[in-house]
């Protein structure tokens, strides 16, 4: 049962009705604590309602662009938690914009109502990077510990659960293409990490038990290079497609031309992104600065993933040789 001093805790999170959002109030909601999601729509947050008690979880209107509004959000808060992000750019959504600007306003509030902060960043964040996403990144966190010393980084690596937009994206191209391609070969190296990971790491962080100023790499158990998670889809969705290496020139080619779909596959960007291993640094391992250094078992994809890819088989569920 929740502490009193729980239920009197105020936590406001900035992107909460997201894919990693859900994961985040979720694990908030099952701390005890109170939670107002600050989003710029709150009529498309209702659905995170039901996963608290009522009264637990309300949704308010703050938009990062808009200082004010991010000072109504965090007003009377006792924590809070920045989890917006984009992984394109699109219209008014800019990297620079949301990810860097976004997360000082974010940080300058946080510390003028005198609420401790966790940020949500990425692994490969980098201030030298030739991905415009990571370098956003790296600014973002500079600007946060700028105006906030004390505030959590948290880098979780490529994040995922039934709503992500890396298995699902896969798994839809393997159902339409008869070959999956593989950037440069599919060598770079990822760490998925469970969404309901990084939600019980940043629950721990509100419990106080991270130390201030710190910056966490947050990675699952294991480290696969592409191609093997490309094939772990196929596994999965029980689907025989040839993976085909793609020289990241080429790929880059092509980005260039669906960048400007509705919903990309895939950008330049991202091709740049690829280019790089995705995993916890040996620093954070030494220091304990891990999921498994804050007394986390990390879930795997083996364990995850297929309870939601079943969707992908021919007859879904009802596939004679599903789990």
């Amino acid at each position: 049962m929740a502490s009193k001093q729980k239920l009197e805790t105020l936590v406001t999170v900035f992107g909460g009705s997201g894919f990693l959002g859900r994961h985040v109030v979720r694990a908030l909601a099952n701390e005890g604590y109170r939670i107002r999601v600050a989003v710029r729509r709150p009529d498309l947050a209702f659905h995170l309602k039901p996963l608290g008690r009522v009264g637990q979880i309300h949704a308010v209107q703050a938009n990062l662009r808009y200082p004010d509004s991010v000072t109504a959000a965090v007003h009377d808060a006792d924590y809070v938690v920045n989890l917006v992000g984009i992984l394109f750019e699109h219209g008014r959504q800019r990297f620079d914009a949301v990810m860097a600007d976004g997360a000082e306003a974010v940080a300058r509030a946080a510390g003028a109502a005198g609420a401790p902060l966790v940020h949500i960043s990425a692994l490969g964040a980098d201030a030298e990077a030739t991905s415009h996403y990571a370098r956003a990144k790296a600014e973002g966190e500079r600007r946060v510990l700028a105006a906030l010393g004390s505030a959590i980084i948290m880098r979780p690596s490529i994040v995922f659960g039934p709503e992500d937009d890396f298995f699902n994206r896969f798994a839809a191209l393997a159902r339409m293409s008869p070959v999956l391609p593989l950037p440069g070969g599919g060598h770079s190296r990822m760490q998925p990490v469970f969404a309901g990971d990084v939600g019980a790491a940043i629950a721990k962080a509100v419990d106080g038990e991270l130390k201030p100023g710190a910056v966490y790499e947050l990675g699952g158990p294991d480290v696969r290079p592409f191609k093997e998670l490309m094939q772990f889809v196929l596994d999965t969705t029980q689907r025989r497609r040839l993976l085909l290496p793609v020289p990241f020139g080429l790929l880059k080619l092509q980005a260039t031309l669906l960048q400007y779909l509705p919903k990309p596959p895939i950008t330049p960007d991202q091709v740049e992104l690829l280019k790089n291993d995705n995993v916890v640094s040996d620093d954070a391992k030494r220091d304990g600065r891990t999921l498994e250094g804050l007394g986390i078992r990390p879930e795997s994809i083996e364990a995850i993933v297929p309870t939601y890819l079943w969707r992908f088989r021919k007859t879904g569920q009802f596939n004679a040789h599903a789990a």
